[in-house]
């Protein structure tokens, strides 16, 4: 029998157990110790296998290393039929079939870099029912050969459910929004009797809604579990001018992996060749490389003791290194369900883990222009959809800068943004810092009415010809004018446009402060 991977360790007692269930009350845990070598289910992930044995439709929101695969590989051995999973990345979908092989387990994915022969060969050992779970990216389905397929594996019974990983890519509210994934609501109609299950780690109240919606879910379980994670210490603080021996000494006092995060590929390699320069064997993982330089260095990051990753955001969708012990973004994040997504890549193992974001206020800026430059040349009703894309995307973008410049709690405001509502956490720097008593604070009401006054003399002035007439005015430093704008739009005294231009616009809740002042005490 296999041994279960340390990133998969299963743990938690098995006390839910969901409807319908069909197996004797020990037949799963049998299953679960004999293909797994586990004793117990985790939370939540019981009733979810008993849901599609029973033929019902589940919707799992778990965080990073709940155990959602299981739920969609254990019905496949005990049904001993096919399960099909949809999965967005092909390096995902390879890693998963690995670990499933080495288990014992038959998989395998069927993607655009299989040659002809290849293909011949794994539609045959599927025709066989040699083959447990098959792994397709979305965009396979719209293959003519792919639905006769399915439509033979349906007409033969050989089909015993249906998986949506990451399924939040179907919602334009998610984070990662891909348009392949609009076209699932198919599945339930090329398979109507076969039960399907949706996945993720990150879905807000408003995209699990479109996920039920767009995939056409039929009565479903829904679990959703709280995507605290008691053993992440999460910290953002300004980007210094040279980053350099801070993210050294991030480094020095981690523990296993290290996974930096920047946005630009070229960023990669730049901070790679400066790692490398001071003494720190760092690799580089991002879209633009040659697929088999990805593989190999994805392959270093999942073996080596303690490797150092830089890559983009195109790394790290279900990739397994339980012990990663620091998550390190050297830009602000896009938002707070893709920055929840990444850095719930650290401490699977349940160890101590350190999430560190190091940002500067222009890092919104030029996202945003970023943003509105990758939507240029739309023509028509794309022209409509990509302005609502942008608002989105914008929005989202400023809720994280919310949290990144916030005085409250790291932990509460990233997981308020997702719709749950949790106590302080007491580990971030925020809240250590108030433990403290270390957080210096001033009395900013005379410049909060100074900013609303010129804003209130004419209506949607730029971000940026109010911070230079203001600093102009009293000589001082257009960053910290630049802040208090941004602070005063998440205090509702000020609103921004959605359309990445950051014009600023004095609400009515504004105009009654500039009536009424009240003392603004803030750390600066």
């Amino acid at each position: 029998m296999p041994e279960p991977q340390s990133g998969d360790r299963q743990r938690g007692a098995a006390t839910d157990r969901g409807p319908g269930s069909t197996d004797r009350p020990d037949a799963l845990e049998s299953a679960l110790h004999c293909h797994f070598g586990w004793e117990e289910f985790r939370p939540g992930q019981r009733p979810v296998v008993e849901s599609l044995l029973a033929g019902r439709d589940c919707l799992a929101v778990w965080p990073t290393g709940a155990g959602k695969s299981l739920c969609f590989q254990l019905p496949a051995l005990i049904r001993d039929g096919l399960v099909l999973v949809i999965s967005p990345l092909v390096a995902l979908m390879q890693d998963q079939v690995v670990q499933l092989q080495r288990r014992g387990i038959p998989a395998a994915c069927l993607h655009r870099g299989l040659g002809s022969a290849e293909r011949l060969q794994l539609v045959r050992r599927i025709r066989e029912r040699r083959l447990r779970l098959l792994y397709l990216a979305p965009e396979r389905l719209q293959a003519e050969a792919t639905r006769q397929l399915l439509d033979d594996l349906l007409a033969d019974g050989a089909l015993v459910a249906l998986a949506v990983d990451e399924a939040h890519c179907i919602s334009a509210w998610g984070h990662d929004f891909r348009p392949d994934y609009r076209r699932l609501g198919q599945l339930r109609r090329l398979c109507p009797g076969v039960p399907l299950v949706a996945l993720s780690a990150t879905a807000a109240p408003r995209v699990r809604a479109d996920i039920i919606r767009l995939l056409e879910l039929r009565r479903p379980l829904i679990q959703v579990r709280s995507a605290r994670r008691t053993n992440l210490h999460y910290a953002m603080r300004r980007r210094p001018v040279d980053p350099l021996p801070e993210v050294l000494a991030a480094i020095g006092r981690s523990r296993g992996a290290v996974l930096i995060y920047v946005r630009a590929r070229r960023s990669v390699d730049a901070w790679a060749a400066r790692l490398q320069g001071a003494g720190v064997p760092a690799i580089t993982y991002h879209a633009g490389m040659d697929p088999s330089l990805r593989q190999q260095a994805l392959a270093h990051f999942q073996s080596r003791p303690r490797p150092v990753l830089v890559a983009t955001v195109a790394f790290g969708m279900g990739v397994d290194r339980p012990d990663v012990g620091l998550v390190l973004h050297l830009d602000l994040p896009a938002s707070v369900e893709g920055y929840l997504q990444e850095s719930g890549r650290a401490g699977r193992d349940g160890g101590p883990a350190e999430c560190l974001v190091l940002f500067d206020p222009a890092d919104r800026t030029s996202l945003g222009w970023a943003m509105r430059a990758a939507g240029r040349g739309a023509q028509g009703q794309g022209m409509e959809a990509e302005r609502q894309r942008l608002e989105l995307a914008q929005r989202q973008l400023r809720r994280m800068e919310t949290v990144a410049e916030g005085e409250g709690c790291r932990e509460q405001a990233l997981l308020l943004a997702m719709g749950e509502l949790v106590p302080p956490c007491g580990r971030c720097d925020r809240c250590r810092a108030r433990q403290r008593g270390a957080e210096p604070r001033q009395d900013w009401s005379a410049q909060v009415c100074q900013l609303l006054e010129l804003l209130g003399e004419r209506r949607g002035r730029a971000l940026r010809s109010v911070v230079e007439e203001l600093s102009r005015e009293d000589g001082s430093d257009e960053s910290r004018w630049a802040w208090l704008a941004r602070r005063l739009v998440e205090e509702e005294l000020v609103s921004e446009s959605d359309d990445g231009a950051q014009r600023l616009y004095l609400k009515p809740t504004g105009q009654g402060y500039l009536r009424q002042p009240w003392p603004l005490h803030w750390a600066a």
